[in-house]
């Protein structure tokens, strides 16, 4: 056996390797901060097993990376979760949401580039099959904005384009957190989401005669 090639996985422990496999790929990515710089190669060499063991595990290098993302994906409902747990109102519940979004992507800036700011090569069909990474966050999200909808805090609407707005919003403020740090007026970054949401809810608002 070659130097620094673990021996192969009893029985059982193809769960251990699986998440050893998502690990190295996450520190890879991390490291390189590039997709394409990681190689199928590397990643085994890292955990130490060859080429065709990580094919045992993911069908290609593409469904291996979108596990990845579905592990920080995880990481950030939970985080939400905390955050806006036993908050009634579903606008403060939003609110809650958004905040704890950007403090989640701003707190793990690699991480979110892997996640959000990558090449973006997910299409239509993707969705429609359910492989986009963060589909389960998105959902709530979605529900919350129906909440507030049926609340009558907001005008009747497409919950999930309603949805889609808000996420823009914060993603696109999140993103700009990461990549332009120094920017004048981020230097209180929870001010600026409470007054971006304030004003989104007021045009979502229902109308007034």
């Amino acid at each position: 056996m070659p130097v620094g090639r673990r021996a192969r996985a009893p029985r059982g422990e193809g769960d251990r390797l699986r998440d050893e496999i998502l690990i190295a790929t996450e520190e890879l990515l991390l490291e390189t901060g590039d997709e394409s710089a990681v190689s199928i190669r590397a990643i085994a060499d890292s955990v130490g097993v060859s080429p065709p063991s990580i094919y045992l595990h993911f069908a290609d290098k593409d469904e291996l990376i979108r596990s990845v993302c579905q592990l920080q994906f995880r990481k950030l409902d939970v985080v939400v979760a905390e955050a806006t747990a036993g908050i009634d109102d579903p606008l403060e519940r939003l609110r809650g949401r958004g905040q704890a979004y950007v403090r989640f992507g701003v707190a793990h800036p690699e991480h979110y580039r892997i996640m959000l700011m990558g090449k973006g090569e997910f299409s239509q069909d993707d969705f429609e099959a359910g492989l986009l990474p963060g589909m389960r966050s998105f959902q709530s999200l979605v529900e919350n904005v129906q909440e507030c909808i049926d609340r009558g805090m907001f005008a009747p609407d497409d919950p999930f384009r309603v949805a889609t707005i808000l996420w823009a919003t914060v993603h696109g403020l999140t993103s700009l957190l990461i990549s332009v740090p120094g920017f004048p007026t981020f230097d209180d970054p929870e001010a600026i989401v409470d007054q971006m949401l304030d004003v989104v809810a007021r045009g979502l608002a229902p109308r007034t005669v």
